[in-house]
């Protein structure tokens, strides 16, 4: 089989990748308006999709074990169309408990497909071009991150600021009545994800798509660190999963909070419905910057120093100002976030050999970073407001600088 193949094949599923995990943007203020909630409750549907990964990073490895990675893909996306199909039963009784359960399974889904497809592309081919295929996988990611939200709102939020209007002041029976209706927009378009999940997973069945030995490279490293008892033991590694998880948690924050944070300044869902695209849209460009000049111009600790101070500034400017111009530098946080994921990850498994499995796993936990602040950017909201609850994310931009500074040589000769 051509390397093309696989490569198109895999870059199909990081399209998947993107396209489910930002829908939650537009799920936040969709899920409010139709099931009634304040803003801690809202994001509940970042923590029960993120949390997934906290729950499931370091079993998916014992399931690819037992699967093998093209079956261990297969089954993340069998699992994912489940989790899809549960939204037809919580649309139709209105239940936002049902909701959640089905980004939960989604994300189990998604945690297992990320934990068998990133080594994947790794190695499907050769090591000096695995950097060349992991960015063609970035922008894969990113390209559906940015039309997701789209595609969706313009289904789900289609005159949603006229219904939170007209239910205002409706009699009760009236009011359900919409409600129901609003919540029943998410049938088709996940019945829809469901099959095309469902279709995808048949296609890597039977893809033909080699069963890589992805445990090879254990051979050159099998003697490293023979010192070394316990994974613990690395301070860098264990400081790069607080810094990856802090970091997550704005990332999560600064695409999934922003719809809500414009409707809060009184901009109208209509067009707030459009800004976690811009965010995304900014953090794809940035991404395609690093590919340009990493590390041929600047190196990957000084993109790191750099994307902190810039999350830093973003922040302190939302923060100061409104409307329209605040909510545009928390769209400008997807540019300082763009290059922090590819920075963080190869210094904390830096110096790893043979614990490199373990501590890549400790690093997937971490994206449950992404479960918990929105979590608590959403009581910060409803005890302050949307507006003041940013400042939770001035200590993730401090740690990324520190990390950066200091804290990814910690422990290393």
């Amino acid at each position: 089989m051509q390397l093309k193949r696989p490569i198109f094949i895999i870059g199909t599923l990081f399209f998947v990748f993107g396209f489910v995990t930002w829908l939650g943007s537009v799920l936040i203020p969709y899920l409010r308006i139709a099931c009634q909630l304040n803003n801690f409750a809202s994001y509940l549907v970042a923590f029960s999709f993120y949390i997934s990964y906290m729950v499931m990073a370091i079993p998916a490895a014992s399931v690819l074990k037992l699967t093998g990675y093209k079956k261990g893909m297969s089954l993340g996306l069998f699992i994912m169309a489940l989790g899809s199909s549960l939204f037809i039963p919580a649309a139709l009784m209105r239940t936002y408990p049902i909701f959640l359960t089905g980004l939960f399974v989604q994300g189990t889904g998604l945690a297992i497909l990320q934990t068998a497809a990133n080594p994947y592309i790794t190695i499907l081919g050769p090591l000096d071009s695995a950097a060349r295929r992991i960015s063609i996988m970035g922008i894969c990611n990113g390209i559906a991150g940015v039309i997701a939200p789209l595609i969706l709102g313009a289904i789900i939020l289609k005159d949603a600021d006229g219904i939170k209007a007209r239910i205002a002041d409706m009699p009760a029976i009236q009011k359900m009545e919409i409600l129901s209706n609003l919540a029943q927009r998410v049938i088709f378009p996940y019945a829809i994800m469901a099959i095309v999940l469902v279709l995808l997973a048949l296609l890597v069945l039977f893809s033909g798509l080699p069963e890589l030995d992805v445990d090879a490279e254990d051979k050159a490293v099998a003697s490293a660190n023979s010192n070394k008892t316990s994974i613990f033991q690395f301070s860098h590694l264990l400081l790069g999963v607080l810094t990856l998880f802090l970091y997550v948690g704005a990332e999560v924050i600064a695409g999934d909070t922003i719809i809500n944070y414009g409707s809060s300044q009184g901009i109208p869902l209509s067009s707030a419905k459009f800004f976690t695209s811009c965010t995304l849209s900014l953090m794809l460009a940035g991404y395609a910057i690093g590919i340009i000049v990493i590390p041929k111009y600047i190196s990957q600790v000084k993109v790191l120093k750099l994307s902190a101070v810039m999350g830093l500034i973003f922040v302190a400017m939302a923060l100061l100002t409104s409307g329209y111009l605040s909510v545009a530098c928390i769209a400008l946080l997807g540019l300082a976030n763009s290059l922090v994921w590819p920075s963080i990850w190869p210094l904390a498994i830096n110096g790893l050999g043979r614990f490199t499995k373990i501590g890549s796993s400790l690093l997937i936990v971490a994206i449950g970073g992404g479960a918990l602040l929105p979590l608590l950017y959403g009581w910060l909201a409803d005890i302050f407001s949307p507006h003041h609850a940013y400042w939770v994310v001035v200590p993730c931009y401090l740690c990324i600088w520190y990390y950066a500074k200091a804290g990814h040589k910690m422990g290393l000769k």
